[in-house]
């Protein structure tokens, strides 16, 4: 293809491309060159029908002729979610409908039993409605319901394994188990005892035998409390703490408490075999009282020595930075295993205030920043 008609591709996709960005707004002359057909017109219209409500809010009017308007029955929500979910990726998909509800309030998509069930579910979108759901109407909770339990059971089936493997007795390395359980499968072992059978022709190693290493039983039950931070910063943390807690409530030789604090404590253990209940429990917002709920939870341990507490938080601490020192080198002196998990935002990065943070380790609470799957991982190691 000659240089020209690359360069002239080129624009053509570009400008094609600010179409789409700037939908119906876009500059009459780029919209006269660039009139979008086929899927590029259904583009236009799935994300028109959530973008366009910015321009809405700042006081844009639709012109005549001007392709459409924000009427729900023109393109009502469930036709929506099912053509954005054909048009775009997964996680596009997913990124625009967690901004409908939080950003945009659509929360229309709650009121409709097949819209509710169409969702993706995803802990984005967990975190959003956990967001808004002080504010929703009393009509929109089944639908709330419906989402919230989808989400949980989709993070329950990707992370309870990762529990079972690290909280049922550490592997021992130095013993065989006749027993082909997956978890406990020793990948170095079995490739050390088949070298012998790699075909150098095709760099293929032959596999005789598998082996599987045997695991150590904890002799004594742990207590593990985890205290969570419930300001409006902490959608996400309480949505994963609350699955966390109902895989540890399942365990053997692990009895769990679960704490919810803002500027006042509320002991959710009743519930916590339960996330979906412990998430439209919740009381998302208000400010936080570390040193108080860490003060609470000083009070429920009788077994210092076996006890893991796990402080969620974004360690913004709004009472007595004294106190709340005060109360964690009291707790490492007794033996308590402190462990503070550092908020996570959208897309995994550590979102917490480092200086209270940097106290917190200097006193003895290892701080870290991790997904459900790695705080198993710790929390396992913590725990051998």
């Amino acid at each position: 293809m000659p240089d020209d008609e690359v360069h002239s591709a080129a624009a053509r996709e570009r400008a094609r491309r600010w179409r789409l960005i700037l939908g119906r707004y876009a500059d009459r002359s780029l919209a006269a060159n660039t009139s979008l057909t086929g899927t590029d017109a259904d583009l236009e219209h799935a994300l028109g029908y959530l973008y366009d409500r910015e321009y809405a809010e700042r006081g844009h009017r639709m012109t005549p002729g001007s392709g459409g308007s924000l009427d729900p029955s023109a393109l009502n929500a469930i036709t929506w979610l099912e053509r954005t979910r054909q048009l775009f990726p997964r996680s596009t998909f997913e990124r625009l409908q967690t901004q409908a509800i939080e950003r945009y309030g659509m929360t229309q998509l709650l009121a409709d039993p097949g819209a509710a069930a169409a969702m993706e579910p995803s802990p984005q979108l967990g975190a959003a409605l956990l967001n808004i759901r002080g504010s929703l109407d009393a009509n929109l909770e089944a639908g709330l319901r419906e989402v919230i339990s989808r989400v949980v059971a989709e993070i329950v089936a990707r992370v309870r394994a990762t529990f079972t493997q690290n909280l049922l007795g550490r592997r021992d390395r130095t013993r065989r188990s006749a027993q082909p359980v997956a978890a406990n499968f020793d990948w170095r072992g079995t490739i050390a005892a088949n070298l012998s059978r790699y075909d150098t022709a095709t760099k293929k190693l032959g596999i005789e035998r598998v082996l599987f290493n045997a695991r150590v039983k904890r002799s004594l039950p742990w207590d593990v409390v985890l205290c969570v931070d419930q300001s409006g910063s902490m959608a996400s943390s309480v949505l994963y703490s609350a699955v966390c807690a109902s895989i540890l409530a399942g365990l053997p030789g692990v009895n769990v408490r679960l704490i919810l604090f803002d500027t006042s404590v509320v002991d959710m253990t009743h519930l916590a075999a339960d996330p979906v209940a412990v998430l439209m429990t919740a009381q998302l917002g208000g400010g936080t009282d570390i040193a108080g709920a860490l003060g609470f939870c000083e009070s429920l341990i009788t077994k210092p020595s076996r006890t893991v507490l796990a402080l969620i938080s974004d360690f913004e601490e709004g009472g007595s930075v004294p106190q709340l020192m005060a109360t964690v080198t009291r707790l490492r002196e007794a033996g308590v295993k402190l462990l503070g998990l550092a908020a996570l935002d959208e897309q995994a990065e550590a979102r917490y205030d480092p200086r209270v943070g940097g106290m917190l380790a200097d006193r003895g609470m290892q701080i870290a920043a991790l997904t459900p799957d790695r705080f198993a991982e710790w929390l396992g190691e913590v725990m051998a």
